[in-house]
């Protein structure tokens, strides 16, 4: 595999992986008011994706996503004694999600998504650079 195959194959990982974080980051805001449907239930909690490095059968190294972990972070609490969901205090619990958080996230992950695309466009330039100069 050469050089430029491998640097493509580093960069359609890394868009693999970024696709998962977007993934989650929608599920997260998606569910960022979901409460437990009884009293005491939890709410939904927020999950984080989880990324490593790894090595790729070209030999460069990419990225995957191990999975997500859950974000141990305290529930919002928020008074309101006609939910479902209220303790005998008349609290709901709500998803430990900040949506401004999973914005910021989800922005962060689409650039770097595009970047990754960029890189496997000025590869593919190259490789047609290359090969025009050997017709010639």
């Amino acid at each position: 595999m050469t050089d430029i195959q491998a640097a493509i194959a580093a960069a359609s990982s890394g868009m693999r992986a970024q696709t998962v974080r977007m993934r989650v980051a929608a599920e997260n805001v998606a569910n960022a008011n979901s409460t437990g449907a009884n009293p005491g239930d939890d709410p939904f909690r927020r999950r984080i994706p989880l990324m490593e490095t790894t090595t790729l059968a070209s030999g460069a190294q990419g990225v995957r996503v191990r999975g997500a972990a859950m974000d141990m972070t305290a529930f919002r609490q928020e008074f309101n004694p006609n939910h479902p969901a209220a303790d005998p205090d008349g609290y709901v619990r709500l998803p430990n999600v900040d949506t401004l958080v999973e914005m910021m996230d989800l922005r962060e992950a689409t650039r770097a998504y595009e970047a990754n695309l960029n890189m496997i466009e000025a590869a593919r330039s190259m490789t047609t650079r290359a090969l025009d100069l050997l017709r010639r």
